[in-house]
Order: C-alpha cells, then sequence, then structure tokens
C-alpha cells in the first residue's frame, strides 16, 4: 500500500505542472519532415533573394492630361545631309499662320555623302536599334531609365577643297511657334515674300536635283539623353531628279521625370511618303523634302517609380509565411495518404490495448501476504 500511495502523489505532482508541455508529435523528427524543412527554408531564401531585385528594379508610369502651354517656343533640332551642293538649297520652316521663320540658326557645311566606315558603323546600329524598338516598345523605357547619350560621332570638316564636296550637311535649331508648320528643304535660297516665301529655284539646272538624304538626327524641344527620334538614322536615296519625299509628323509634349534626369522635351510619331513629280503624268509638286508636323493637344507625362519598404517587406512576410504554412499543410497530407497506402494504420493493435482489463490493485494484495500465514 505505500507502493501505491507514492504513485498517485508522484502522478498528482506531475498533473500539477503549470508549464505548458508541447505534445511529443509535433516535436518528433522524421526524415521526410527533416527534407521538408530543407526544401521550404531553401525556396525562402530563393525567392527572398529575388524579392529583393524586384525591390531595387523600377518602372516607368505614364499619365496623360491636356496640354495648356500655347504661348512658348518650340525648337527644332536639326541634322540632314542631302546629296546636294550648299548653294543649291534651302530650308526654312512656314508656319500654319503663313508665318516664315527665320533659319539663321542653320548651319550648311560642305561634306561628302558617303560616310567613312566608323560613321556607317554607328549608323547600322542605330538602324538595329530603331528596328528593335519597333518590335519591343519597353525597351524605350530601358533607355530612359539608363539616360544613355545617343549622340553620333561629332562630323569634322572634310580636308578636301569645297568643289569636290558634293553634299551638304544641313544642322542646328530654329524657335518655332507652338502651331502646325511645314519645315522644308527644297531647291534654291529661300527669300521673304508678302504672301509667304519663295526659292530661288530657276537658276539651278534640273539635272542637278538630287534629294537623296540622311537624317542621322531630327527632335523636337530639349535634348535628353536615352531618347532616340523615329526619323534618326533614316536614309533615302532618290531614283529619279525630280522627287519628292513627304513625312507627316505628329509632336506629342512630354514630361520626363527620371532618376538621373528632369526635362521637358517632345516626342513624335511619323508616317513617311514618297513620289516622282511628273506634271504630264498628273503628279505635281515641288522636288525636296518636306516635314509637316502637327502639335498634339495632349501632353505625356512620363515618371520612374519604386518599390517602398514598407510593401517589400509586407511580401516578404508573405512569402515565409506562405511557404512554411503550405509546406507543413502538403507534407501532412501526403503523409496520411502514404500511410493510407502503405496500411500503417494498426487499428486492431490500439483496439486490442483498450480492450486489455486494466490490472486490478486489489487483487494483487494477496501477493503482499506472507507465506506463513497460510492455512496448512
Amino acid at each position: 500500500m505505500r507502493r501505491l500511495t507514492k504513485k498517485k502523489a508522484l502522478t498528482l505532482v506531475k498533473e500539477l505542472d503549470a508549464f505548458p508541455k508541447v505534445p511529443e508529435s509535433y516535436v518528433e523528427s522524421t526524415a521526410s519532415g527533416g527534407t521538408v524543412s530543407l526544401i521550404a527554408f531553401t525556396l525562402m531564401a530563393v525567392l527572398a533573394f529575388l524579392e529583393f531585385f524586384v525591390y531595387r528594379s523600377t518602372w516607368m508610369k505614364y499619365e496623360y492630361e491636356v496640354d495648356t502651354d500655347f504661348s512658348s517656343k518650340l525648337r527644332i533640332n536639326v541634322d540632314i545631309t542631302v546629296a546636294m551642293r550648299c548653294q543649291y538649297v534651302g530650308a526654312d520652316v512656314l508656319d500654319l499662320a503663313e508665318t516664315m521663320v527665320a533659319s539663321d540658326g542653320l548651319k550648311y557645311e560642305p561634306v561628302h555623302f558617303e560616310l567613312p566606315p566608323q560613321y556607317r558603323l554607328w549608323h547600322m546600329t542605330l538602324l538595329h536599334i530603331q528596328e528593335r524598338l519597333r518590335v519591343e516598345h519597353s525597351l524605350q523605357d530601358v533607355l530612359f531609365k539608363s539616360a544613355i547619350k545617343a549622340a553620333p560621332p561629332v562630323m569634322t570638316q572634310n580636308e578636301d577643297s569645297g568643289t569636290s564636296l558634293t553634299a551638304c550637311r544641313i544642322h542646328g535649331h530654329m524657335y518655332v511657334n507652338k502651331v502646325a508648320g511645314n519645315f522644308h528643304i527644297t531647291v534654291g535660297k529661300s527669300i521673304p515674300h508678302p504672301r509667304g516665301h519663295a526659292h530661288l529655284a530657276a537658276l539651278v539646272s534640273h539635272d542637278s536635283y538630287n534629294f537623296s538624304h540622311r537624317i542621322d538626327h531630327l527632335s523636337f524641344g530639349e535634348a535628353v539623353p536615352g531618347l532616340i527620334n523615329p526619323l534618326d538614322g533614316t536614309e533615302k536615296v532618290a531614283p529619279d531628279a525630280n522627287h519628292m519625299f513627304q513625312y507627316f509628323i505628329t509632336i506629342v509634349p512630354t514630361k520626363l521625370n527620371t532618376y538621373k534626369i528632369s526635362a521637358d522635351t517632345h516626342q513624335y510619331s511619323v508616317t513617311e511618303r514618297e513620289r516622282a513629280i511628273n506634271h504630264a503624268a498628273g503628279s505635281h509638286g515641288v522636288s525636296g523634302i518636306f516635314m509637316k508636323y502637327d502639335i498634339s493637344s495632349l501632353m505625356v507625362k512620363v515618371s520612374e517609380h519604386h518599390m517602398p519598404l514598407w510593401q517589400f517587406l509586407i511580401r516578404l512576410c508573405g512569402i515565409i509565411g506562405g511557404i512554411f504554412s503550405t509546406t507543413g499543410i502538403i507534407h501532412g497530407i501526403v503523409g496520411f495518404f502514404v500511410d493510407i497506402i502503405c496500411c500503417r494504420f494498426q487499428v486492431g493493435v490500439y483496439r486490442q490495448l483498450s480492450t486489455d482489463p486494466e490490472p486490478d490493485v486489489q487483487n494483487n494484495t494477496e501477493a503482499l501476504v506472507p507465506t506463513e500465514d497460510l492455512p496448512q
């Protein structure tokens, strides 16, 4: 009876333990559990590492609003080479109000039309970039964020005499009114006229006409690093002397705001057309290069954005907590089905243990009676 009393006392002390105990099944170490834990922690580390790169990256946001600025001037940046002598061609701008803009900011430089090998390589690279921009429009966002200065090498003066230089490079900039207009390069120098303007084309022989040209650069507004314009690198060869090249341009005011640059510039889209001038066939007009531009009433705001820190921390917690919970659920479900398939549930053993009678302590008291007291 003394042993029974000590056992009950020990059981009572164990039951009075106020500290919570973790069930043994929760801390049971198994090979499958260790494997799942290793996979889960590896996946957490990889996804957290990739999420850090997402946090470091930025994206471009485009917003549209009405352009209310009509009083400012529009800057036109030009760098065009025409396969004619400089004394035979003239360039100017005539806007929608029949106002002729002085082209004092343009320079006429005699050059060769064919490019040297190093400049031809740059020209081919620019054409390849233009081709990729037409296919992958998101490439322009990369150029905006990188702010790469996409200017061609500086063309130096040719050492040959002016008589051997058969082409003319027209480069510089002009300030025009913010209305639709026509920038054109045609035969003869322009002269002012009360009703517009005129060109002295009568002094130039038709045999000298050759409006094959190369547009190294044409932009509107402030020059922005990373902005490649649609007409940059365009090269056209005229099949005959009397030929007209037309470019219909739609200009869109753009405010660019990135972590590297902030500028007010203009983007544009263009539609090209060319035809031969033959009055006998009904194709009338004037030989030359005509760029008719119009300004859109909408303005585009392009800004670079970055993920905030609090959003990164929330996404990181979601990744870690989601993987931890998901792997635990999957491990439990897979283990349950494996136990069913492999018949590991020993239901009969548990049933036998539950039906066995508990030992009666009172019946065992006979063993405690001394043998001396037993009847002979």
